[in-house]
């Protein structure tokens, strides 16, 4: 019996370096201006620059656009995220 793919699709679009829209978006973990870290289906992915600001994110829908300027895109596979107090207490 064939396998069946429930993933989202994770499609990442990027106009001159400062308009990019993300999608198949499950969660961001952190923002700032510099660093933005969401994750997909298919991996943890890791957005950096400059004057990065989110200007949508939906949890229905799983877009994510951001603006300013995207110095790299990094994709890593997805770790077990830890728990907020784990974090703090360590």
């Amino acid at each position: 019996m064939p396998e069946i793919n429930n993933k989202k699709p994770n499609i990442v679009s990027l106009e001159n370096r400062s308009v990019l829209t993300v999608t198949g978006v499950n969660d961001v973990d952190s923002f700032d201006g510099t660093s933005i870290v969401a994750y997909t289906d298919y991996g943890q992915i890791t957005i950096q620059g400059d004057s990065l600001n989110i200007k949508k994110l939906s949890a229905e829908s799983g877009d994510l656009d951001v603006e300013g300027f995207v110095s790299a895109l990094i994709y890593t596979e997805n770790h077990p995220r830890e728990n907020f107090l784990k974090k703090l207490f360590r």
